[in-house]
């Protein structure tokens, strides 16, 4: 049963904590494990957000946290990654106005399961070593990065794409970052190079997005335009939440029916983009060649 605590959203429902106060509670005891995030007491300074509709109820998002935590326990957190991105995005429906605010994200990592931050992030000794992965940045707060990186690299319905991104840490860590991955074909043509095997390792990874990213926009839409979003078939996504069950198993659920990306438009870049490497600069590559 759900309660409302003062001024707080119900606890049933997800909510936003200003940036402010997220800030001021995750304190370097907190970091190095040495106290609990209080999370009963940040309850109360949340705000609610969003309606009554079902995408912002928070136990079906809460008790897909604590299954990848289960899931993955006995290995590599890392490994958690590409199993928990899509699935949260298809849990967690949101626009991309709705995914922008901070707040929401906050509101997860330090109300509805701080315990997934910090065995996500934590050391051997318990410590989190950046106060971000609580509240920062949308690139490397815990939960952000990931909703993040399956909307930007899924292929409309098609989730395994972000099971390829967010199965290799150095496109995941770097790719966020750079602007050019919002050009939908352009984040599935670095996909592709990744699997011809063109890029292989991090430090391959981060020359290849310096490179591509160092293309204007203007130059990737000539080169390969991409369709225009379909608001219509995103909202109906929106309203179907609640409707089906979080898959649990290896089958991944489907994202919103908004329209696959060209694939010509993604070889053309492809292939644009492998012309680019091959005179990207790669740290200790020529020391490696010689």
């Amino acid at each position: 049963m759900s309660t409302t605590d003062a001024n707080g959203p119900e606890t049933g429902r997800l909510g936003r904590l200003p940036d402010a106060v997220a800030a001021r509670v995750v304190t370097p005891a907190v970091l190095r494990g040495l106290e609990p995030v209080p999370s009963a007491m940040l309850l109360g300074r949340a705000e609610p957000v969003g309606d009554e509709a079902a995408r912002w109820a928070a136990e079906p998002v809460a008790e897909l946290l604590k299954e990848a935590e289960a899931r993955f326990g006995g290995r590599r957190p890392t490994e958690s990654d590409a199993w928990l991105a899509p699935r949260l995005h298809w849990t967690l429906r949101l626009t991309r106005a709705e995914a922008a605010d901070s707040g929401l994200w906050n509101f997860l990592a330090l109300c509805l399961r701080p315990e997934y931050v910090m065995w996500r992030w934590g050391g051997k000794d318990g410590s989190v070593g950046q106060i971000a992965r609580f509240t920062g940045p949308w690139a490397t707060q815990a939960f952000s990065r990931l909703w993040w990186a399956a909307e930007l690299f899924r292929d409309g319905d098609n989730y395994a794409p972000v099971e390829l991104a967010c199965s290799d840490q150095d496109i995941l860590n770097t790719t966020l970052r750079f602007r050019m991955i919002q050009h939908r074909p352009a984040a599935q043509a670095l996909l592709r190079l990744r699997a011809r095997g063109t890029v292989a390792t991090g430090r391959d990874t981060n020359a290849a997005v310096k490179a591509a990213n160092a293309a204007t926009m203007l130059v990737n839409e000539a080169l390969a335009p991409d369709e225009p979003p379909d608001p219509e078939a995103y909202a109906e996504w929106l309203e179907e939440a609640g409707e089906g069950v979080v898959r649990y198993d290896n089958v991944l659920p489907r994202g919103p029916r908004d329209g696959r990306v060209r694939h010509a438009s993604v070889e053309a870049l492809t292939d644009w983009f492998d012309e680019l490497f091959a005179y990207a600069a790669v740290r200790g590559k020529e020391k490696a060649e010689k």
